[in-house]
């Protein structure tokens, strides 16, 4: 990047739109004496889907993590928009446009399907004192519509997240993640556990979200699927990026090579 300047976000502000939506260049990770990420970079270009795959402890949830917000690198730097960004806090990600929906959910069981949409961020239609009323009927419309942007269907917006199958837990997770319009969405592992069908469901949010003009980085174990949904592949191997591949120019005997210690290959296209 030329003439870049730092900006320490712990929340706010874009960058102009040169070249790539992220780019993280150089990143390393150190836990004590342990090297979880050894000079990575990582890109993602817009309305792009990325699958970032690696065997367990290959740095994926390190990498995204730090990209999130959740830790801080040791070296390397981030680009977001063409402007490089100091990212302290999962907040801060947000405020630029990354939202991380992790294999947990976070969603409440005992809530419908609105209210954990709106989860932290209620609306009321007025208070008596410190007694706040919701106002549930916007709240379920502007649900709905969140939910129709990416073509998912439920018969009521009053439904409890616990009595809904993983597949449609999955859908509310991503639904929610689009609440603040972001620039960039991360999946991790977002189809384990899913049966064939569900699964299927959530391949087709990751490209309904990419139609809404939206970067999907996707951290996914099944391979298939990777190969089916993403624009390009990028590879980990114990903390080093050993692949960027093109999906159409290798296979999934050629990734699990690289997953298990081959050396660096790319066929990415600048």
């Amino acid at each position: 990047m030329n003439n870049t300047s730092t900006r320490t976000v712990q929340g706010g502000g874009s960058g102009g739109a040169n070249g790539p939506l992220v780019e993280m260049k150089g990143i390393t990770k150190r836990f004590g004496g342990l090297t979880a990420l050894n000079n990575v970079d990582l890109d993602v270009g817009y309305s792009e889907v990325v699958g970032l795959v690696g065997d367990n402890g290959a740095g994926k949830s390190t990498l995204i993590s730090i990209l999130a917000g959740a830790l801080r690198q040791n070296d390397g730097k981030i680009y977001f928009k063409g402007e490089e960004v100091d990212i302290h806090n999962p907040e801060g990600a947000k405020k630029l446009g990354i939202e991380t929906v992790y294999q947990d959910l976070a969603l409440a069981d005992n809530i419908d399907v609105a209210g954990n949409l709106f989860l932290g961020r209620e609306e009321y239609r007025f208070s008596l004192g410190p007694v706040k009323f919701l106002a549930k009927g916007e709240m379920e419309e502007r649900a709905r519509e969140i939910l129709e942007v990416l073509n998912i269907g439920f018969d009521s917006m009053r439904t409890k997240v616990r009595n809904l199958s993983g597949g449609q837990r999955q859908a509310i997770a991503v639904a929610r993640s689009i609440f603040t319009e972001p620039d960039l969405v991360i999946l991790d592992e977002p189809t384990a556990a899913l049966a064939v069908e569900e699964s299927n469901r959530v391949l087709k949010l990751i490209e309904d979200l990419q139609g809404q003009g939206i970067s999907v980085i996707f951290i996914s174990h099944t391979l298939q699927e990777v190969f089916s949904t993403a624009d390009r592949i990028v590879v980990l191997n114990q903390g080093n990026k050993v692949g960027d591949l093109q999906p159409e120019e290798t296979d999934v005997d050629h990734v699990v090579k690289l997953m298990i210690g081959g050396r660096y290959e790319s066929t990415a296209r600048g």
